[in-house]
């Protein structure tokens, strides 16, 4: 009997999975592919699955933070997924980083608290080399506007990246959160990146993250950037082609890691 899973139900999952945290944004990726087929909607996770350029992918949104991240990457790991590329948006602490900015985000400070359930918090959260370089061809291909950089991923919406508070607190918050990251040269909040690099790095899977600035905390503009949630779309679809273009090259030259040199063959 087939093991049943949260996500996938009994079938085995895709090779490359695209990652977003809005349930709305899943139809928005699979309007790219040249097949899209909706598979299930349970709680936050809405999974489907189609092809892009030949190439078999899927796409699961996690909802909002580390915990349900958490479940979907488990889950889909378990069914035979292999690559992450989380799609989403962020918030930038940098003035000179434009509300519609992609940036691709090459390792998380860990300001959540899932990861410590797998390793102490002096683990590293990086991204994988391959996929983070597959992300930033695909953002030179589009044309796209993109940044490389750190992001913070917290529990906390609010207080964990000082945001306005809708209601008072009875105390203030005690860390001045948006000058420390930016002090430390972090380009961004988001609540998911860190879960996905450091439990993926821990289960041998490899894992990316792009996400469309939406506020910029230097600032104080906020607006929504459809546009730029749709180029994210864009550049992690063409990503995956990528990937998979450069995964069958590692494997004719028995190559265990991607190099430059490797590339000149194509």
């Amino acid at each position: 009997m087939s093991k049943q899973h949260v996500v996938t139900g009994s079938d085995p999952a895709p090779r490359y999975m695209l990652l977003p945290g809005d349930p709305g944004r899943v139809p928005i990726i699979g309007a790219g592919w040249e097949q899209y087929e909706e598979i299930s909607f349970s709680r936050e996770f809405r999974y489907a699955r189609g092809t892009i350029g030949g190439v078999a992918l899927g796409v699961c949104s996690t909802g909002i933070g580390a915990p349900s991240t958490e479940i979907a990457l488990m889950d889909l790991a378990a069914a035979g997924a292999e690559t992450f590329i989380r799609v989403g948006t962020c918030g930038t602490v940098l003035a000179d980083i434009d509300i519609g900015t992609l940036v691709i985000q090459e390792g998380a400070v860990r300001l959540v608290g899932s990861p410590d359930a797998y390793c102490e918090p002096s683990y590293p959260a990086i991204a994988d080399r391959d996929v983070t370089f597959a992300l930033i061809e695909a953002c030179e291909q589009l044309g796209v506007a993109y940044t490389v950089g750190l992001t913070a991923s917290t529990d906390s919406f609010f207080a964990g990246q000082d945001n306005e508070m809708p209601v008072p607190l009875a105390l203030p918050t005690k860390v001045p959160i948006v000058e420390k990251m930016r002090s430390y040269g972090v380009a961004t909040f988001e609540m998911e990146a860190a879960a996905l690099f450091v439990i993926g790095r821990l289960i041998k899977r490899r894992c990316g993250s792009i996400c469309a600035v939406e506020s910029n905390r230097a600032t104080g503009e906020r607006r929504s950037a459809p546009e730029a949630v749709e180029n994210a779309a864009h550049v992690a679809n063409r990503a995956v082609g990528i990937l998979s273009g450069w995964d069958a090259l590692r494997a004719a030259g028995n190559k265990r890691y991607l190099s430059p040199s490797l590339l000149k063959v194509r």
